[in-house]
């Protein structure tokens, strides 16, 4: 039998400022720390598959011109998309545009720590 990957295990954003960066998805999104982390990294307690922000990886730029995740795109479940939409733009993170209609429920997309774009749905 030949092996096979499953799927999505964890996802991990490389980040300038790990604190700042745990610090808005605590804030922001009402994500909650998992018990342990390893050194350099913040894990959340996410599921199906944990998230988490860390240090770059030796060979990461992430200064002058580089786009974080260019080409990769990270989705967020929520249950209530409108209402996380107005708490961002009420907190003043920058948010592409208004909720849209998709076959995955109401959606947005925002920009988070490090420059990342990423799309929530849901609710």
């Amino acid at each position: 039998m030949t092996a096979a990957v499953e799927g999505p295990d964890f996802i991990a954003l490389q980040v300038t400022d790990v604190p700042a960066a745990a610090a808005f998805f605590e804030e922001h999104l009402g994500l909650r720390r998992a018990p342990a982390s390893p050194p350099g990294a913040v894990v959340f307690a996410t599921s199906p598959v944990p998230f988490a922000v860390r240090e770059p990886l030796p060979g990461t730029d992430l200064t002058g011109d580089a786009v974080p995740g260019l080409g990769v795109a990270l989705w967020l479940r929520t249950d209530d998309a409108p209402a996380l939409h107005a708490r961002l733009v009420d907190a003043g993170v920058e948010v592409a545009g208004p909720v849209q209609d998709s076959p995955f429920g109401p959606m947005f997309t925002f920009t988070g720590p490090g420059g990342y774009r990423l799309t929530v749905h849901g609710g």
